[in-house]
């Protein structure tokens, strides 16, 4: 149920203590014994509030530490690309983190003057530094907690390949950082701050100049220019908010406006999620109110969260698009216009994302890879031109610039921004008019996602759960024609179980971070089937976890 102030502008009672949070992070000494205070990389980096002991001072200090030693076994002997989002706790992070860099010998590269730098950029100006310095490879560090509150924390680690860390890295990282404190971090090589980043060691890097003045390698902005597009970019606060500035100012845009330029690490310009919460989810009719009620002064309006992987697409005639929408127009309409791209080149989707998608690429002839949740199984595709578009039901997604090459290995929410207003300009069309044409011809789904409790010991057994622990033979009136619980693109475990039918799905996954596991459900038989495929899906999840 949402919250009675979802979507209404946030107020003083919102906002979080600044100096509050900030000092916790210094002051607060987590407890490597708590499981909650412990470094856990999740999809997509170590994530927590300083005020609950789960991201400060000494968690950054041990995961950097620990990232350093990663690197030298490894073999990693180029610069750290390092990058922040505009989150409170994400510039004291940087600071660590370059205190433990430096302390350890490594070069670190920095945005100009200390910028903001969305995740995007730093994947990128790793793929550039590593193919023009064969044999020297370089590697990243992105702060950010992404879309989540203001009081949170993200950290996390990109190795050569630019994307996400998999889990044969981040496991061993976070089992040595949690070694770390637990040994008080006497292990830790640090220098303060100020001596660090006036050292030879830390080096000014254009994130912003080199990332924008690329876009037309993969984003047809002559053809936006060319049609005079009005688009409203929505920073939301975040790391995008200059980079959306270059951009209309080198190509020259003049239909482009910054919506909302303002940065303020309590977020107070943003309208209250679902659940009360401020949170800079784009692809949140609730958190992209403020946005969605603007919508008739722009042909296409977007949003980005804090560190820009993520995409929000708003137009006219439909509001705020289902990012499952969004994707599968993407997709038909990339494909139908990068002629560049290799013949047999995959789609890459995650397996809670709709199977509408599915549909179009098969009317594309073209191979589809399905893959767990995680944007870091489409690396390896996107880095060799085997996966064109990577996507996840999330908002987020990457594809190959014009002449098949990677331009980001990471999530990449600008860039899915710019296709919208691509899409508009090329076809006369906007996305969600394109996504009502789709809808025609390959059905109109219904799709949702619900929690339902489970603790500690229910969640590690949904995780571990085999095909042959489900013996049930129909969903919802349908027979089930597929139980997964490993994905078919890869061949690795869901952590969790996906069942399917003709007409409809459904996927249940433990949660990293609560006492509850995901089930993420979708029915091309109407709102009334989705509702109970949702309801027999939970009752078959329970009935094996006991």
């Amino acid at each position: 149920m949402a919250h009675p102030r979802a979507g209404t502008p946030a107020r003083d009672e919102d906002l979080i203590d600044v100096a509050a949070v900030e000092n916790a992070y210094y002051e607060r000494r987590p407890d490597p014994a708590d499981p909650g205070q412990r470094v856990v990389f999740g999809t997509s980096g170590h994530r927590g509030s300083s005020l609950a002991g789960s991201f400060n001072d000494h968690h950054v200090l041990a995961m950097t530490q620990a990232i350093v030693e990663h690197r030298e076994k490894a073999g990693i002997e180029g610069p750290v690309f390092i990058g922040f989002d505009t989150h409170l706790l994400s510039k004291p992070a940087w600071r660590s983190a370059i205190e433990v860099l430096c302390g350890n010998g490594v070069t670190v590269f920095t945005a100009v003057d200390d910028d903001y730098t969305p995740t995007p950029a730093v994947s990128r100006a790793i793929l550039r530094f590593n193919t023009e310095n064969p044999g020297v490879r370089a590697d990243g560090i992105v702060v950010t907690p992404s879309h989540n509150p203001p009081a949170e924390g993200g950290f996390k680690y990109n190795p050569p390949n630019g994307g996400p860390a998999d889990t044969p890295i981040t496991t061993p990282i976070a089992e040595r950082a949690n070694e770390i404190l637990e040994g008080g971090l006497r292990d830790v090589q640090r220098i303060p701050f100020e001596r660090a980043r006036e050292s030879e060691l830390v080096i000014e890097y254009p994130f912003a100049g080199e990332y924008v003045t690329s876009l037309g390698e993969v984003v047809n902005l002559a053809a936006i220019d060319a049609a005079g597009v009005e688009i409203g970019a929505d920073p939301l606060g975040g790391a995008s908010v200059n980079y959306w500035a270059e951009i209309k100012d080198v190509y020259r845009l003049d239909g482009l406006t910054v919506v909302n330029p303002r940065v303020d690490p309590r977020f107070g310009f943003m309208t209250l999620d679902t659940d009360g919460k401020i949170r800079m989810d784009c692809s949140s009719p609730n958190a992209m109110a403020s946005l969605i009620d603007r919508r008739e002064e722009f042909d296409i309006a977007t949003g980005n969260d804090a560190d820009a992987d993520r995409h929000g697409i708003v137009t006219g005639d439909a509001g705020l698009m289902n990012p499952n929408h969004y994707l599968a127009v993407a997709v038909d309409y990339l494909f139908s216009h990068r002629d560049g791209w290799r013949a047999d080149a995959a789609v890459g989707k995650t397996l809670v994302s709709s199977s509408l998608i599915d549909r179009v690429v098969d009317g594309l002839r073209r191979p589809l890879m399905e893959v767990p949740v995680g944007f870091k199984y489409f690396v390896d595709g996107l880095l060799d031109g085997s996966v064109a578009f990577g996507g996840e039901e999330s908002a987020g997604a990457s594809f190959l610039t014009f002449d098949g090459r990677p331009w980001s290995t990471d999530k990449d929410g600008i860039i899915m921004d710019l296709l919208a207003s691509e899409i508009l300009a090329v076809t006369g069309k906007t996305p969600s008019e394109r996504y009502a044409e789709l809808a025609e011809q390959y059905g109109e789904s219904a799709y949702a996602r619900i929690d339902a409790p489970a603790d500690r010991e229910q969640k590690a057994r949904l995780g571990a759960l085999s095909a042959g622990q489900v013996s049930a033979t129909e969903l919802a009136g349908e027979s089930i024609t597929a139980i997964l619980t490993e994905a078919p693109g890869n061949g690795r475990a869901i952590g969790g179980l996906k069942v399917t039918t003709e007409n409809a799905w459904f996927a249940a996954r433990p949660s990293g971070t609560e006492d509850v596991y995901k089930i993420y459900a979708e029915s091309f038989r109407g709102a009334e089937h989705l509702s109970r495929v949702q309801e027999q899906a939970q009752a078959l999840v329970d009935s094996v976890l006991g």
